[in-house]
């Protein structure tokens, strides 16, 4: 994985306006078929990690739970926990830079 990188498309796609981030936001964007990719940080409980998960199955939407809440913090200036990509390009692209 390359991680700079896929942190570094997350930043991108905050100042594009193309993130949701926090719990609840996530998951509501989720039921609208908005959200392409979850990313729920390593640090989250693990009713979150399964809470975003099953959404996100369910939902047809990829999930990853990859990073830290500080790399999160650094990448997109917020310290949050889940995240969501609305925009399919940047799906893609931190989806195939997460896997390698």
């Amino acid at each position: 994985m390359n991680k700079k990188k896929a942190l570094n498309m997350l930043g991108l796609a905050m100042r594009a306006g193309k993130l949701i981030t926090g719990e609840e936001l996530t998951i509501n964007e989720i039921r609208k078929h908005k959200v392409s990719l979850v990313i729920v940080t390593t640090d989250a409980s693990e009713n979150t990690q399964k809470k975003l998960s099953d959404k996100s199955k369910y939902y047809q939407a990829a999930c990853f739970v990859e990073f830290t809440q500080g790399e999160i913090l650094g990448a997109i200036g917020k310290p949050r926990k889940v995240i969501g990509v609305l925009d399919q390009g940047f799906a893609n692209k931190i989806m195939t830079l997460i896997t390698g």
